[in-house]
């Protein structure tokens, strides 16, 4: 366990700088998403290729799985997140060079992978920086992903306005990322607890904890993805708002799913973490209801703000439980849950598509009120948020 005392200046520089690597993961994120249509135009792609392309994210996580939670837990998570955190952004260019369908697919696999290894190790480091402070600061970690993903499309939109190209774009990106780098990348814990356990192939069964934990970042993952790509089209579609208004469901959404991350340490000291989770899961489920039986404008505003809300906490805190409460290395255990749950994240909103292809995009949304439902009796179950 890392026995170095720090003083309160040295614990807000690192905590700072365990952001700044955060936000900068969620900026290559979101500057790939806000150049999706731009990229599909331009190489002439149809909505199911592009569905294609979009699962080879996920599967190039599945793929490295138990490899990215072995890495961090060999090397530990600072040397792994030095090194993937430039390569990352450096695929992000890849994408914008891609010429064809196929070199897309490669740079979209390899995105996937080189995120899925961020991802642990990013968030081990915030398991970490916890341990340090003795008190719960992940849901922070998260909100400065989630600015990053309002930065990286309000970027979007300034290079599709001045008509700059993807890879110029997102060279600009690297850029940044990299200055990020050379600031903060000292800053960094450097100690890390590796847990000694027995020696286990690399495709061992998990443990039933790290499932179940997984399962519930996925359903709230699963929302929150849903609600990314499809809250414009359901104010578009269903709310029947004003053009110039369709944004503002999605807004709505965003600012309280960012704002319920920097106060939700706060809520989770106070009432514990299985409470909150589970006044959450009844948010999320709430909201999506109340949208889908009164499609009003301004109610359906607040609607999605209960969805932003309830979402907010859900994987910053079973990150949290993950990384403290297994048997395994905290390396180990983020793999597991998170590849899982980012699962949700990348496969929600192709689900809620079909289900409306099928009944009705109201319909959709119905079942997916139902996850909010699922996350509180298995929180309500499950001894390690107690």
């Amino acid at each position: 366990m890392d026995t170095i005392e720090y003083t309160s200046q040295q614990k807000n520089r690192i905590r700072l700088a365990v952001s700044l690597f955060y936000f900068s993961q969620g900026l290559a994120f979101s500057s790939w998403a806000s150049r999706i249509p731009t990229i599909k135009q331009s190489l002439g792609i149809s909505e199911g290729q592009l569905g294609t392309l979009l699962l080879l994210m996920p599967i190039g996580q599945l793929c490295t799985m138990a490899l990215s939670g072995r890495l961090v837990a060999k090397y530990g998570s600072r040397k792994v997140l030095r090194i993937v955190v430039l390569i990352y952004p450096a695929i992000l260019c890849c994408i914008g060079l891609a010429q064809n369908f196929y070199q897309l697919a490669a740079a979209l696999f390899f995105f996937g992978v080189i995120g899925n290894m961020c991802n642990i190790s990013v968030n081990t480091q915030g398991v970490e920086v916890e341990k340090v402070y003795g008190k719960s600061i992940m849901s922070s970690f998260h909100g400065a992903w989630s600015i990053a993903g309002f930065t990286g499309a309000l970027i979007g939109l300034l290079m599709m306005n001045l008509n700059i190209n993807t890879f110029y774009h997102f060279l600009i990106i690297y850029g940044l990322i990299v200055l990020n780098w050379f600031i903060n990348n000292q800053y960094i814990l450097s100690s890390v607890t590796v847990k000694q356990t027995e020696k286990k192939s690399l495709f061992s069964k998990p443990e039933s904890t790290l499932i179940q934990l997984g399962v519930i970042g996925f359903l709230s993952m699963a929302t929150e993805g849903a609600m990314f790509d499809w809250s414009g089209v359901y104010f578009q579609d269903i709310v029947k708002a004003p053009e110039n208004l369709v944004v503002v469901g999605y807004a709505s959404f965003m600012v309280m799913m960012a704002t319920g991350r920097f106060i939700g340490d706060y809520f989770i000291s106070k009432y514990g973490k299985q409470r909150i989770m589970q006044v959450s899961g009844l948010l999320m489920s709430s909201g999506l209801l109340i949208s889908v039986f009164f499609p009003n404008f301004f109610i359906c505003v607040i609607a999605f703000m209960m969805v932003g809300l309830g979402v907010a906490c859900n994987v910053p805190t079973v990150y949290s439980v993950a990384g403290k409460s297994t048997k395994v290395n905290a390396g180990v255990a983020l793999a597991t849950v998170s590849s899982v749950s980012f699962l949700g994240f990348l496969m929600g909103p192709p689900l809620i598509g079909y289900i409306a292809e099928l009944f009705d995009l109201r319909y959709s949304y119905a079942v997916f009120a139902c996850f909010g439902l699922i996350m509180i009796v298995m929180v309500g179950r499950m001894k390690v948020f107690k």
